[in-house]
């Protein structure tokens, strides 16, 4: 006879095929209102491990976090990161400054950029990918009055199209 037939089972810890491989924590939605992204950048984020509990529950807030570069090292700055509850023998500090992790190539081309022609570096988004925390930048100018009534008069004029066709698409069926 043949050999033995082997189990379909899944090996224990392993990963399954069907599971996203990026969940998005926080997407920083007022950036894209406030600065017209030229560059997106990824890296890492160096955090202790309440920190990583609490962004797994959410609870993180974008609103005035920034990214600088400091003695060749890039920095994430003002991105609140509540303390998690059950973390009581060594709470993180909610507000402190995290490092991020980019090649440093990419760190001296975001440094140049930030010194000569006045860009700014906002978070985009916060995401884990394969249980590690990443990090979106963007490298951005900020948008003036009158370039954020010209983007709130084009997502109206989109809105009000989407409308009409369906609208069309339900006279017509």
């Amino acid at each position: 006879m043949g050999a033995p037939a082997k189990k379909s089972d899944p090996k224990k810890g392993a990963k399954d095929k069907d599971a996203p491989i990026e969940k998005v924590i926080i997407t920083n939605r007022r950036a894209t209102f406030d600065y017209a992204i030229e560059q997106r950048f990824e890296g890492g984020l160096v955090l202790v491990g309440s920190e990583v509990k609490s962004m797994r529950a959410g609870l993180v807030e974008m609103v005035d976090a920034y990214a600088t570069v400091e003695r060749g090292e890039l920095w994430l700055k003002q991105l609140y990161v509540a303390p998690f509850v059950q973390a009581t023998a060594f709470p993180h500090e909610p507000r402190r400054s995290r490092k991020v992790l980019v090649h440093a190539a990419e760190i001296a081309k975001i440094d140049r950029s930030i010194m000569r022609e006045g860009y700014t570096l906002v978070p985009l988004r916060l995401y884990f990918r394969r249980g590690v925390v990443k990090v979106e930048l963007g490298l951005a100018k900020g948008k003036k009055v009158h370039d954020k009534r010209a983007d709130i008069k084009a997502k109206d004029a989109d809105r009000e199209a989407r409308v009409a066709m369906g609208r069309a698409r339900k006279e017509r069926g």
